[in-house]
């Protein structure tokens, strides 16, 4: 009677402890996750000058839409295995995707570790080994993976091995279940979770990601708030009320493929204050969050006066009179290498010009001084005197002589006068040297009386 009652015993705390197990798993959490209601993720007071644009921002990388044709990889489970001795290794015992299939880590494993096929069915994960050795013991940890909801779960389980059936027992010490196991028996390591993520496809999953817009006017409560817009991962796109709103108001088309759902609001008017409300929901990963911006819009920003472009100035057709507006022109100099090199070519240029009109002056002062030699009174031929020949005796030579001398005279006068014309100068002379006229009857009879 005592082994069946202590049999009976142990299987009720078998039974309680799996079922805490049980009840753990189903209750363990990630950070961003709830049961349905929106979770406040985060809150934000924007502010913004009239006639602007402002952008709520909005981001979550797990409402990115990573659709997974295969449908085999989005979920994984692997358990791993930790041993304090000797070497505290970790090392990777079995993995299984949720298509089904198994793989193994080490040849010795091979028929005696395993898990169910049926576990992304029944959500029931639990890793049995049969013929447990003294090399099995240590902390096992299994591990679930969701790649496509971002999700990742683990719970632990310490294996002890004894030799004696007196010490088998299971048990919780606070942190996790500690089962002593018999030697070379066959024991089912605990790991159960039947969410609907484990145990259900993603059937239809463009229609179970939505975000949506609400806003909430000043005064107004939050269950009458606005609907803006709604998008869903299949591209549809839902906006409601005026018109003008629909226009101002929106969100960018790779919303899912980026995870940016904020909301751009154009041309911002007072009106347009308020309190607005990003909902995500993402049904299928059981993701409901809520970020709420209290936007307040401020006075336009004053514009700076721009001068007008300077006109040239006007003239007027009638008065020929310019007309220049008072106004001060600044002119920047580009301050380069360049600029040096050009203005000295200006001043080269300047310098090489007077050269030229130098030059020019003094080729023209040298041909006007040659063409005033060729017309020098000083340097004109000298018009021939009139010889007389004279037929009378020998006597007669003296008095010949005697006019030589005076012709020789008149012609050295001759050539110290500057006569400009040619006929002033035939004048001149004809007065200073006319000829002599003389009688020689009158002379011969004058010697015949002496």
């Amino acid at each position: 009677m005592s082994d069946m009652r202590k049999a009976g015993v142990r299987v009720v705390v078998q039974t309680l402890l799996f079922l805490q197990i049980t009840v753990l798993s189903l209750f363990t959490t990630v950070l961003g996750q709830s049961d349905g209601s929106s979770v406040v993720a985060a809150m934000y007071n924007i502010s913004a000058p009239q006639g602007s644009q402002a952008v709520l921002k909005c981001h979550s990388q797990r409402m990115v839409w990573t659709q997974d044709r295969l449908k085999d990889r989005q979920r994984v489970v692997h358990w791993d295995l930790f041993r304090s001795t000797p070497h505290y290794a970790m090392e990777r015992v079995l993995d299984m995707f949720s298509a089904g299939d198994q793989r193994l880590y080490n040849a010795y494993n091979q028929g005696r570790v395993s898990m169910s096929k049926t576990a992304f069915k029944d959500g029931n994960f639990s890793l049995v080994i049969k013929n447990v050795t003294m090399t099995d013991k240590g902390i096992y940890s299994c591990n679930l993976h969701h790649h496509y909801c971002h999700l990742y779960e683990s719970i632990k389980v310490q294996l002890n091995v004894t030799k004696s059936a007196r010490k088998e027992r299971r048990f919780w010490d606070g942190q996790k279940a500690v089962f002593v196991v018999l030697l070379n028996s066959t024991v089912a390591l605990p790991c159960v979770n039947r969410r609907p993520i484990w145990t259900e496809g993603n059937s239809q999953e463009e229609q179970q990601q939505v975000v949506h817009w609400d806003r909430q006017p000043p005064g107004v409560r939050h269950d009458r708030a606005d609907r803006l817009i709604d998008l869903y991962a299949s591209g549809e796109r839902r906006h409601y009320g005026p018109l003008f709103i629909q226009q101002k108001m929106n969100i960018s088309a790779t919303a899912f493929s980026q995870g940016d759902f904020s909301l751009i609001i154009s041309d911002l008017q007072p009106t347009d204050q308020g309190l607005y409300s990003c909902h995500l929901h993402h049904h299928y990963c059981g993701l409901h969050e809520r970020r709420i911006f209290q936007l307040t819009v401020g006075p336009p920003i004053p514009q700076e006066p721009t001068d007008a472009p300077q006109a040239l100035p006007n003239e007027d057709p009638i008065t020929n009179v310019v007309e220049v507006p008072p106004r001060v022109i600044n002119v920047i100099l580009p301050e380069q290498r360049g600029h040096l090199l050009q203005q000295l070519g200006y001043i080269l240029a300047t310098l090489l010009l007077l050269a030229l009109i130098v030059l020019a002056i003094i080729l023209l002062t040298r041909q006007w001084k040659t063409r005033g030699l060729e017309y020098d009174p000083r340097t004109a031929a000298k018009p021939q005197l009139p010889t007389v020949k004279y037929m009378g005796q020998v006597s007669m030579s003296k008095d010949t002589e005697r006019c030589v001398p005076e012709e020789k005279t008149c012609n050295q006068e001759d050539t110290k006068l500057d006569f400009k014309n040619n006929l002033l100068k035939e004048a001149e002379m004809s007065k200073l040297c006319s000829p002599k006229v003389i009688d020689l009857d009158r002379e011969m009879e004058r010697l015949s009386w002496k």
